[in-house]
């Protein structure tokens, strides 16, 4: 372990620096989904590829239906059906002087027609009033033909989307570090792309260590606790957009802890490990992994570190493997894991992932409590809190201890106390890291 305390920021300084995007890879629409594009999509077709009508009802000249009312209404000669996907009229016929053409959602104007008026504004060619919606064409064929008397004007171009008014040929439809969403899919299919060049998820592979540790549903027994660092560090892996997998906790046995992460090396783009970094003598993480690298592995080796930091002082960082994986080891304290993950670990993910902006949002916010904030002189300290945005105040929750998971659940933000702080009074403005 290196005698130097490092502060936060010359730890993390030091991670970004040495990992790496990930190469980019050819991906079909669904795989792309969370991953950064590496290239600008440009649009190659017009969205709409046709003018079309927005609503279901009937495609007229706007000459024919001027000053039309439901006491005077304009009685047009139906001449057919526009369904979404046809072509248009049948035998390409267009729509003429006192003729109209029922047209559905989605279908293309037919030749001829100006506007299109919805079904509700005419009697829908049952010789009656207002119709509420079109009889369907299956159980009344006869309604593509015969009158439609329609009860209201339109002005030209209504309830028409035209071609290209979403997106045009050459239009720019995402730049180069966009994230590959739901909208963003959808947009990518509807200009006709079926793949995407893009950074690929990173793949995390979360460990615990402890022969303390039980999973989650076995019995306790004495001196036992359960490994919840290993589901919480899942879970926040994947909330930052990787692919994780949770191995179960390994014994306090260096060879065998050893052995388990070069087995998981295969399906690792980044390594996480919690607990084993102190200086017990069973920190086994140590052990097993400060000399990795040394001789086989030029350039490899994982360094353990202290930081002015709390909670959290304890942490390991380097490369692992012949592919000299990354691999960053986090205190076992529930809290300090999870910090140090939102720290460090979360910020290379997203370096990983190919984004730029890798950091939780930060605001300034005023101290809401009951009594001062003490604070280690020397450590930056990050203390559990809850922020109300609307009063620009941030409330701590939870003690300064770091086993308190209970508080650590009902948090949403983490208070700053820098290392030149040692009592923070109510009513003080300071940084508050947003976790959600």
């Amino acid at each position: 372990m290196s005698s130097t305390i490092w502060s936060v920021d010359e730890h993390l300084d030091d991670i970004l620096a040495a990992v790496k995007p990930l190469e980019p890879i050819e991906l079909q629409l669904p795989d792309a989904q969370g991953c950064v594009l590496v290239e600008d999509v440009v649009v190659e077709v017009s969205l709409p590829p046709f003018d079309n009508s927005s609503m279901d009802g009937y495609a007229v000249r706007i000459s024919d239906v001027e000053g039309a009312s439901e006491e005077f209404p304009a009685v047009l000669t139906v001449i057919g059906d526009v369904a979404a996907g046809d072509g248009g009229l049948a035998d390409g016929r267009s729509v003429g002087p006192g003729e109209a053409a029922r047209i559905m959602t989605g279908a293309p104007l037919p030749a001829g027609a100006e506007a299109v008026v919805p079904v509700e504004w005419t009697d829908g060619g049952t010789g009656g009033g207002p119709a509420s919606a079109m009889r369907a064409h299956s159980d009344a064929p006869e309604g593509a033909s015969g009158e439609v008397r329609i009860h209201r004007p339109v002005k030209p171009r209504a309830h028409v989307r035209a071609k290209g008014s979403d997106v045009q040929p050459g239009d720019l439809a995402l730049r180069a570090g966009s994230v590959v969403g739901p909208p963003q899919i959808g947009l990518l299919a509807a200009i006709g792309r079926s793949t995407v060049r893009v950074r690929p998820r990173p793949r995390v592979v979360v460990l615990s260590t402890g022969s303390e540790l039980v999973q989650p549903g076995e019995e306790l027994t004495g001196g036992r606790i359960y490994d919840s660092n290993s589901f919480a560090l899942t879970a926040a892996a994947r909330d930052a957009g990787a692919i994780a997998y949770r191995v179960p906790a390994v014994a306090d046995d260096a060879e065998t802890l050893r052995a388990t992460i070069e087995d998981q090396l295969i399906r690792a783009d980044i390594v996480v490990t919690t607990g084993g970094v102190s200086v017990g003598a069973y920190d086994v993480v140590k052990e097993a992994l400060s000399s990795v690298g040394d001789e086989d592995e030029p350039g490899g080796g994982v360094d353990f570190r202290k930081l002015a930091m709390q909670p959290g002082k304890p942490q390991g960082f380097g490369s692992i493997g012949p592919d000299h994986t990354p691999l960053l080891a986090l205190p076992g304290n529930p809290v300090s894991s999870y910090v140090s993950f939102e720290l460090f670990v979360r910020p290379a993910i997203l370096t990983l992932m190919g984004l730029d902006d890798v950091h939780r949002p930060k605001v300034r916010a005023t101290l809401s409590t009951g009594e001062a904030l003490a604070s280690p002189s020397g450590k930056r300290q990050f203390l559990r809190g809850t922020y109300d945005a609307e009063a620009g105040t941030v409330t701590p929750v939870g003690g300064p201890g770091s086993h308190l998971i209970a508080a650590l659940a009902q948090a949403d933000a983490l208070i700053v106390l820098p290392e030149d702080v040692t009592s923070a009074e109510p009513g003080t403005e300071t940084e508050v890291i947003l976790l959600r």
